[in-house]
């Protein structure tokens, strides 16, 4: 689209942005939309496997198509440059990459689901609840499974959707305050206290681990 000459001009002056801004980069001939050339910012996930994500192109052409102007200091009409950028290509492309890169066990700060507490039985739901409701007071994203399932098939499930960390609440950690904390690749943390649970929480989540 457009005349040859323009697309020259536009390929030389992204030429020129990434060399000023001492990116490396690599030239895809013909490779361009029809309205312009643009500068692909590509990403490799954790399989090696590459992504193009963001793009940034310089168009002449669609101005001129649609006869677009503007008043410049000067008092005289000129004709602008559209600038297209996509930095994620669009959000739900840039979920599916997330996704594929993490395989779906998501770091804790990016969980949809940070903690899954578990009652042994519905004798300790009540307190499984309370549990639940402190730490999402906190910012913490907790759900509580009582489902009537025995608690290895709650394990397992929680395990399955990578949940990040178990929180099983019996007897025993009911009469201690705490709750026997796993993480999904089946480690066992032992019996925390709610508020070191809490803090531990905290300090991964700052970390961005």
């Amino acid at each position: 689209m457009g005349d040859p000459k323009v697309w020259k001009q536009a390929e030389n002056d992204l030429e020129k942005a990434l060399k000023d801004a001492k990116v490396k980069y690599g030239i895809k001939k013909k490779d361009g939309a029809f309205y312009g050339p643009k500068i692909d910012i590509h990403i490799t996930d954790s399989q090696d496997r590459d992504w193009q994500l963001a793009t940034i192109q310089l168009d002449f052409q669609i101005p001129e198509k649609m006869e677009l102007e503007y008043v410049d200091k000067d008092g005289l009409p000129k004709r602008p440059i559209i600038i297209h950028r996509a930095i994620l290509g669009s959000l739900e492309r840039f979920i599916g990459i997330l996704t594929e890169h993490y395989q779906g066990a998501f770091p804790l700060w990016l969980s949809p689901v940070q903690v899954m507490l578990m009652p042994i039985t519905d004798k300790q739901e009540s307190t499984a609840k309370k549990i639940a409701e402190e730490l999402k007071k906190q910012g913490i994203r907790a759900e509580l499974d009582n489902r009537p399932e025995r608690l290895q098939a709650k394990i397992r499930d929680s395990s399955l959707q990578k949940v990040p960390y178990l929180g099983i609440i019996g007897n025993r950690e009911i009469e201690a305050s705490s709750l026997s904390v796993r993480t999904r690749e089946g480690k066992d943390l032992g019996a925390l206290k709610v508020p070191d649970f809490l803090n531990k929480l905290k300090e991964e989540i700052d970390k961005k681990i």
